[in-house]
């Protein structure tokens, strides 16, 4: 049997390791577009910032690793068309076209940076000094830039988890950051109320921050890429001397769509819970498809934690396994500076477009005994269904060292397990004065809710 996976990033490396896993017997050939597999692109702003060094640290496996696991890389290699009548691949590397024959495929591409409709973007390139982070391949370019043009300006479009990442790896570097969000506040995936705590952390080590602003163009000048926006309904021009869009993501579907591949939510692929894209003997996971969501139904959501998950359930199910992707809730958890915001299940507005008649009430618990030295405060939102009492979702903004990322895991378990929010109350969870309460941050919120809402407090 022999399966080719594409893609060398989470979702196409995970799928080929859990089928020969599975069954060592199995033919594996992962088909990679560049020379890079299984690099953590997540870690990439850690790079910049000097905390992961050198960057080959970035590697979740060395090439040496992957192989030694059975399969075969094709680096450098361009899958160019699916040919599923015939079970064969087309795939382009430097000495020409060719093809791979297949019994089962597994597609893994990924996303593509989106440009949100700004002018240049999709015309200049490093050289010009505009840059996304995408890629192996572009750390490198920004760090070429980095280290011949000894930038001190930059401007980040967009402030999202990379965008403030890479503000807090620029300004640890001595640059100059000015950071633009079209939407009313950073952090578009908390309440602004949370969201606050951020800009403010960002302002207080430098980072020049305009929320409410929307980027029409970019363009080469000789003073330097000069950024034309809008805030307020006025016109407003910036020039600095780099400038790095982070404005989200695409579903990458070329490869699937011309194979035949229904497109759904974000223009994604659907697939089913077994990662069926209803092509014969083809699978696909990752960034490129459809996400299943617990409280949702199908949306798109790429999230590198799903990737691997999606991949996985591929790789078994390539084999004759039965396996499904349980379904993600949308956690997420960022570091900007000293920091830390998580989010995880629904938003108000989330939960009320979803049908479910919701409530959030926002309280401050300490991280732990406030009698022992050190304790921080956390501050959590959380959302319920006022009808069932049913959990919907949770967000914390905390200093660095409340773990606040271990909590938000807490609130994720309770969403995937579908408990109410006094039933959280009930969790056996961990005590000791320089860590915890006996009623921990989690219960002092989810208790703080059922306050407010004592009709949806006791479940049925």
């Amino acid at each position: 049997m022999h399966i080719v996976a594409i893609g060398g990033s989470d979702a196409g490396i995970s799928a080929a390791l859990r089928a020969r896993e599975l069954d060592p017997s199995v033919d594996v050939t992962v088909v990679v577009a560049d020379s890079y597999p299984n690099y953590s692109i997540c870690g990439i702003p850690y790079y910049f910032s000097g905390d992961v060094q050198p960057w080959q640290s970035l590697a979740h496996r060395t090439h040496a690793d992957l192989e030694a696991t059975g399969m075969t890389l094709r680096l450098d290699t361009l899958a160019t068309r699916i040919d599923a009548g015939a079970r064969r691949l087309n795939v382009q590397d430097a000495s020409g076209e060719s093809s791979l024959s297949y019994d089962e495929l597994i597609v893994g591409t990924g996303a593509l940076p989106a440009f949100a409709g700004i002018r240049g973007l999709d015309s200049l390139g490093p050289d010009d000094g505009v840059h996304v982070i995408h890629s192996i391949g572009d750390t490198f370019a920004l760090e070429r830039h980095l280290d011949e043009r000894d930038p001190k300006t930059a401007l980040i479009i967009g402030a999202g988890y990379v965008g403030l990442e890479m503000a807090e790896g620029f300004t640890g570097r001595g640059i100059h950051v000015t950071q633009l969000q079209r939407g009313t506040e950073v952090l578009s995936t908390l309440d602004p109320e949370l969201a606050g705590a951020v800009h403010t952390e960002l302002v207080r080590h430098g980072v020049e921050v305009h929320t409410g602003t929307t980027v029409h163009a970019v363009e080469k000048t000789d003073a330097g890429v000069t950024v034309h926006a809008e805030r307020g309904g006025a016109p407003i021009t910036f020039t600095v001397d780099l400038v790095l869009a982070v404005v989200g993501v695409r579903p990458n579907t070329t490869l699937l769509e011309q194979a035949g591949a229904t497109l759904g939510a974000g223009g994604a692929v659907m697939v089913d819970e077994h990662m069926r894209t209803g092509i014969p003997n083809v699978f696909a996971a990752g960034d490129g498809v459809i996400t299943h969501h617990r409280l949702l139904g199908t949306t798109y959501l790429p999230l590198g934690t799903t990737a691997h998950k999606q991949g996985r359930v591929a790789g078994e199910n390539a084999i004759g396994g039965s396996a499904r992707f349980a379904g993600s809730v949308g956690t997420q958890v960022v570091k900007v500076f000293d920091v830390v915001a998580a989010r995880t299940g629904l938003r108000e507005h989330e939960a009320a477009a979803a049908g479910y008649l919701p409530s959030t009430t926002q309280s401050v618990a300490d991280d732990h005994k406030r009698y022992y030295p050190g304790a921080q405060p956390i501050s959590i939102r959380i959302t319920g269904d006022t009808e069932s009492g049913l959990l919907l979702g949770a967000q914390l903004v905390g200093r660095l060292g409340t773990e606040t990322a271990k909590r938000v895991d807490t609130y994720a378990t309770a969403l995937f397990a579908g408990l109410t929010v006094a039933q959280v109350s009930d969790l056996d969870l961990s005590y000791t004065p320089p860590l915890g309460s006996p009623w921990d941050a989690v219960q002092a919120a989810t208790q703080a809710w059922s306050r407010a809402h004592t009709a949806a407090a006791v479940p049925a």
